[in-house]
């Protein structure tokens, strides 16, 4: 028999952690993500050479509809956790759980610390995670109820994820192994499938087109992101699938693993974890590239709580609980920020670590800037070797920004009367080859004690172009 909806507790569950967000969404500043997006948004595409387009789009639209603020353009990442929540609830009830297991999945998942980070600050991990358990949601429900009709909205999600990231891909590939090492191998055989398997194809087109006529631009930022940061990666693998959740969100992720391998129906996605996982590994992949599937199988493993002992029940909740209340302090903005660098929250947090430092950062190049002469002044561009920092000086108003890095080097070159130049973080050999003359014109200090990617950047004022820009410009061009 289907359990009911508890639409109820988990809608309120889901609007009160979204109000939370949005009203702590102003505190700290952009995360350098961010400030990309709000660049990106201002040149609107099929896709650029990092990433599909969709979580630039809904920036802009965020933008356009609350104003250029921070808050504005986070309230997305606040829609997005909230639709997060209903979804794991009705996995949930997919998977044969009631109405304890629906609220303390909502629950969970809206305390873990990652699904807090994203669901604060705007990342392509924001708009993916309800893109993934949408497309779970869907398979459940061809699996469990035996109606492959179910394929064709699997299908329409998995071809507007790829407007988002790539990673779904990842999704297909797992199901597919499971499918065929576990079954059920008739699924394969439904025209259902292969129908939702075209919409995905035809909604991907454009993307791919994009791709194709661009030279795969995305495969080259994969190599590159692996060659940078990929042993780093692999080593941080197995720790952040215990943190990114929370310890007690594993614990019963790992019971939620089990429960889904015992049931026949549904074991190809159990299978379909640690092969995504493998693959994750061996590209040097972010750890939290499947959290989707993490999010899956936590939501199978409060099913499995909810038939447990009343014990246990309690233990389980009452250490998610625990877990929880870290979570809120290190993923929230609930320090005041001169205080954060004293504490574990930038170490345990990347994304608060990144999200500080930025108006002193652009108050000393404006510094700079109004130091140079007036003629000096009227040819100046500023050259940032990151798109972070090109966003916070973009967003500070400082003129003529430029950078090579990701898709910003389509942007360029400068022009050719832009013969001063106030770089920061730049590639030193490139910088050498373009002027004749680079001298140190100070050093950034995020005036916090903390140790994030801007800190002891020196700015220099370069004069002298060796070469003309439309010839220099490639030799800063870099992905990561």
């Amino acid at each position: 028999m289907e359990r009911a909806f508890a639409w109820r507790p988990v809608t309120a569950i889901a609007l009160g952690t979204a109000a939370i967000l949005v009203a702590l969404s102003g505190a700290y500043d952009y995360h350098r993500d961010e400030l990309y997006f709000r660049m990106l948004a201002e040149h609107p595409a099929w896709g650029y050479v990092d990433q599909p387009p969709l979580t630039p789009m809904l920036a802009r639209a965020a933008i356009g509809a609350f104003g250029d603020t921070l808050t504005a353009i986070r309230i997305p990442a606040a829609v997005c956790a909230a639709v997060l929540l209903v979804l794991v609830a009705l996995i949930v009830r997919e998977l044969g759980g009631g109405r304890f297991a629906q609220i303390l999945a909502s629950l969970g998942v809206a305390t873990a610390g990652f699904v807090l980070i994203v669901g604060h600050s705007l990342l392509t991990l924001s708009v993916d995670l309800p893109l993934w358990a949408a497309a779970i949601l869907f398979i459940l429900k061809v699996l469990l109820r035996d109606e492959p009709r179910w394929w064709l909205a699997a299908g329409a999600v998995i071809g507007v994820a790829t407007y988002n990231k790539h990673l779904i891909a990842l999704l297909v590939i797992g199901l597919a192994v499971g499918l065929l090492a576990v079954g059920p191998r008739r699924v394969l055989l439904s025209p259902w499938l292969w129908a939702g398997a075209l919409i995905a194809v035809l909604l991907a087109v454009p993307n791919l087109v994009y791709q194709v006529t661009n030279g795969w631009p995305q495969l080259k930022m994969a190599a590159a992101l692996s060659a940078d940061k990929g042993a780093e990666m692999r080593a941080l693998f197995l720790p952040m699938q215990v943190l990114l959740l929370g310890p007690a969100a594993a614990v019963v992720s790992v019971f939620g693993f089990v429960r889904l391998w015992r049931d026949r129906r549904v074991r190809a996605l159990a299978v379909a974890y640690p092969v995504t996982a493998l693959l994750t590994v061996l590209s040097g992949g972010r750890p939290d590239y499947i959290t989707g599937l993490m999010v899956l199988l936590f939501a199978a493993g409060c099913v499995g709580l909810e038939a447990a002992r009343p014990r246990w029940r309690v233990a389980g909740t009452a250490a998610l609980a625990v877990v929880a209340a870290g979570n809120l302090f290190i993923a929230l903005p609930i320090l005041p920020v001169k205080e954060v660098a004293q504490t574990v929250i930038p170490e345990a947090n990347q994304v608060v670590r990144e999200s500080l430092g930025w108006p002193s950062f652009a108050t000393q190049l404006r510094t700079v800037f109004d130091k140079l002469s007036p003629e000096d002044r009227s040819r100046v561009i500023l050259l940032m070797g990151n798109y972070g920092n090109a966003g916070a000086a973009d967003r500070a108003g400082l003129p003529r920004v430029y950078s090579a890095h990701n898709q910003l080097f389509e942007y360029g070159p400068p022009p050719e009367t832009g013969t001063v130049v106030i770089a920061v973080d730049v590639i030193r050999w490139a910088m050498n080859k373009q002027f004749t003359k680079c001298e140190e014109a100070g050093e950034i200090d995020n005036g916090l004690d903390l140790d994030n990617e801007i800190q002891g950047m020196v700015i220099f004022v370069c004069r002298g172009l060796k070469i003309p820009w439309r010839d220099g410009w490639r030799n800063f061009h870099h992905y990561s």
